[in-house]
């Protein structure tokens, strides 16, 4: 059974890193979505997730407790400024519940509101079939993806996906 909670996606402050920093070091010592650097402390993880202007972090909150994050931004600079990406955390024990999929609206309401003209996923595990459904759900495309490109802890070296949506 899935369970949908009420979820608030707000700006994130400095004072929402310490909540936001457990899931971050949840999910990265799981080793299965981001080849972002392993055993990272509070601070040394901050600038990997705390989104600077132009970009931003978000967190949702549910039942008063922050059970995931976004961060959002240009891809690249310059020439390549006028296409968005995201990356996302949903609490573990929260996984299946919503989250996400409020994130991603989230996400692309705030890009369209930006004025991108779309989204690029640069990275997503292609054995993570979650995400994949969902981004996919939300009108993202694969539209590439690049072999044994992540070393996975399961099942060895699987694909990186590129998925991209138009808004």
């Amino acid at each position: 059974m899935v369970v949908s909670l009420i979820v608030l996606i707000r700006q994130a402050t400095e004072q929402d890193w310490p909540l936001i920093y457990p899931i971050y070091a949840a999910i990265m010592a799981e080793g299965k979505t981001y080849s972002f650097p392993e055993g990272q402390t509070l601070e040394q993880a901050r600038p990997w997730w705390m989104e600077q202007p132009p970009g931003q972090t978000v967190v949702a909150v549910s039942d008063g407790a922050i059970v995931g994050s976004a961060k959002m931004g240009p891809n690249r600079p310059g020439r390549g400024s006028h296409v968005a990406t995201a990356s996302f955390l949903v609490d573990p024990a929260r996984q299946g519940h919503g989250t996400g999929r409020a994130l991603g609206e989230y996400v692309i309401d705030w890009c369209r509101a930006a004025g991108f003209a779309s989204i690029q996923f640069n990275a997503v595990v292609e054995t993570n079939s979650a995400a994949v459904h969902l981004w996919q759900s939300l009108g993202f495309a694969i539209i590439g993806t690049a072999p044994g490109a992540f070393d996975h802890p399961e099942h060895g070296k699987v694909g990186l996906h590129i998925m991209y949506r138009h808004l």
